[in-house]
């Protein structure tokens, strides 16, 4: 009897297990592309840029990677804007990196299931002189003002006015640009998320360093609300004086990592509590993408891929949805490294996607292996069939062998354990010429 006791339960629990495995309900994957990692842009950038001490590790200066550190989607013609961060080498480099933003058409064909992508167009940004900014490491300044030139974007959404908006991780900065990529407005980021003696070395960043952003740590996401009004910023990890490492180390220990929110009428801010699953093996929040003006998608990960120069079998690629309404405005409150006290309610967030689903066929050990490094997200046009379309984007670092993975999801709302209500960002006009798009496609 116990024998067909132990026996049934290793058939229900194995049944729940694949259940649990299985993909959503309501989420299909319909399409992958790739960008080639040797492909190059349209900056008209000529030479090559090297890491600095080694002449022999060079890429082209117009190569066209990176640009999966994020992409949004400009509202009309299937045009998208996408932002390298700050270059090739960790951006110790002979020469400067230029910074720059790429419009790119992308559309997915579900029955073939390929997403196709053609650059249209690229653009360095400028500051408010026209000088070129840049991702060099050693450009870096603590104040943000017109002479600071170092930029690392990692988060860009599109605004209601025609401009976009770029986060800073190495401020963190956020900045706005009109369609040319000509800086317009510096938006405040409250003093408590700014180091204030940065240095390229993590380590030397212990010296004098007692809040602000854990180095190579800052905004890694952003998100616009629906409406336009508000700007989401969101740190990869916790800032240091919410006991984010271990004392006199650089050992990552807290959980909990805040969301930003900027009110761009008026310039005030609201801080909520996001908490990590892990923070080890390099995980963290890359990106965050509005749902609507109090639901978002938050990408947790790790820095593991068999794709990788020290290929490791990735654990976590992981899309949560998360919601900020309840959540309390942490706004001045020191942070523990665990478990919240009462009082604090952070945000909540239930999986949406785990990347690495078995269906899905992107944990294998192969040539189509998930990338290392998932950071973008945008929604896409809604597809014929009326379900909505998310792109999920991978930063290449520029690397000239990896290619860009581009993901395309469709999401039936009907078909949701929990309906979305997903509302459109309102663009009323397109950011790219609609009549160069179809030139510049053969159309």
């Amino acid at each position: 009897m116990a024998h067909r006791f132990r026996a049934a339960l290793a058939v229900i629990l194995a049944s729940i297990a694949s259940v649990i495995a299985a993909t959503p309900p309501g989420i299909e994957l319909v399409g992958v592309g790739r960008i080639a990692g040797s492909a190059l842009d349209k900056s008209g950038l000529t030479g090559v840029i090297c890491q600095a001490g080694n002449p022999a590790n060079c890429i082209p200066k117009a190569t066209f990677g990176g640009l999966g550190s994020d992409l949004a989607y400009t509202g009309h013609d299937g045009v998208f804007i996408a932002a390298p961060d700050r270059g090739p080498f960790d951006g110790l480099t002979d020469v400067p990196y230029l910074d720059r933003v790429h419009f790119l058409h992308i559309a997915t064909n579900p029955s073939t299931r390929q997403v196709s992508t053609h650059l249209l167009d690229t653009r360095l940004l400028r500051n408010e002189y026209g000088q070129t900014f840049v991702g060099r490491t050693s450009a870096f300044e603590t104040a943000d003002s017109p002479d600071a030139l170092r930029l690392d974007p990692e988060g860009i959404r599109v605004g209601p006015d025609g401009t976009f908006f770029v986060s800073d991780e190495y401020g963190p900065y956020l900045l706005e640009f009109n369609r040319q990529g000509h800086l317009v407005r510096r938006l405040d980021v409250p003093a408590a998320f700014q180091i204030a003696n940065p240095n390229a070395d993590p380590t030397a960043e212990l010296t004098g360093n007692l809040s602000g952003r854990q180095a190579n740590r800052g905004m890694e996401g952003l998100a616009i609300s629906p409406d336009g009004g508000t700007l989401f910023g969101m740190m990869q990890n916790a800032l240091l004086q919410d006991n984010a490492l271990a004392p006199g180390s650089v050992d990552r220990v807290s959980v909990n990592t805040r969301i930003l929110a900027v009110d761009l009428a008026t310039g005030t801010t609201r801080e909520y509590v996001y908490v990590l699953d892990a923070f080890n093996r390099g995980q963290g929040v890359s990106e965050i993408l509005a749902i609507n003006d109090h639901e978002f998608l938050v990408v947790e990960r790790d820095n593991r891929s068999w794709l990788a120069d020290a290929p490791q079998a990735p654990t976590r690629k992981t899309i949560y949805r998360i919601d900020v309404a309840g959540a309390t405005d942490v706004t001045g409150v020191t942070l523990p490294a665990g478990a919240l006290p009462q009082g604090i309610v952070p945000a909540s967030k239930t999986l949406f996607i785990n990347l690495l689903e078995p269906d899905f066929g992107l944990q294998n050990n192969d040539a189509n292996a998930i990338a290392e490094k998932i950071e973008g997200l945008s929604w896409g046009p809604d597809l014929p069939d009326g379900r909505h379309l998310l792109y999920v984007i991978s930063d290449n670092d520029l690397s000239l062998k990896n290619a860009t993975q581009i993901y395309a999801f469709a999401i039936d709302d009907a078909a949701l354990l929990t309906p979305l209500n997903l509302q459109p960002q309102t663009l009323p006009g397109p950011l790219y010429p609609p009549g160069q798009v179809k030139k510049l496609l053969g159309r």
